[in-house]
């Protein structure tokens, strides 16, 4: 005799988090992504400059306290480095950004993320091969500053207030 069949689960993602997962950390799909974006930005991971390499080994692996994305599709925009804990974008410009067509896609650009509430830090590639360690500065202030305003309580209890009553803990009412 052969047994029911149960109703089988579906498979895991095969990279990243799942939706629950990423959903409890903050990491939503906010940004309409697409198959096609989603190309687009891995081709550019892929054939990324050594420009953004030098920042992208600064930035990986939480070494500024946050993680940080590398090309992240944004609308029909892709993002050179994107932060979603803080929402904070990052942007490299090299010299094509100084004609009159790159300028007003860039202002475009910052007009859509400033609606949807992502501040944006933009550098020369200039000032990342000259001054890397500036650029970091800049950044980690960024983002101390972005987790200063956005920062919501991980406890219940604070353990400098007293549990109950009186409104001044023991040690000090002697």
């Amino acid at each position: 005799m052969v047994a029911p069949s149960e109703p089988h689960a579906p498979p895991p993602p095969e990279r990243g988090r799942s939706v629950r997962a990423a959903n409890r950390v903050g990491v939503s799909s906010h940004f309409n992504r697409t198959a096609f974006k989603t190309i687009v930005a891995r081709r550019l991971r892929r054939d990324s400059t050594n420009v953004e390499m030098r920042l992208w080994q600064k930035l990986r692996n939480r070494q500024l306290s946050v993680d940080f994305r590398r090309q992240h599709p944004a609308g029909s925009f892709v993002l050179d480095f994107y932060c979603p804990a803080l929402r904070l974008a990052i942007e490299l410009d090299g010299g094509q950004h100084a004609n009159a067509d790159h300028e007003a896609r860039d202002r475009l650009r910052e007009r859509w993320l400033a609606e949807r509430g992502v501040a944006i830090l933009r550098f020369w590639n200039s000032d990342v091969t000259q001054n890397l360690s500036g650029v970091l500065e800049l950044i980690a202030a960024k983002v101390g500053e972005l987790q200063a305003t956005k920062m919501t309580p991980t406890r219940r209890w604070r353990a400098d207030l007293p549990l109950s009553g009186g409104g001044v803990p023991s040690s000090r009412q002697r």
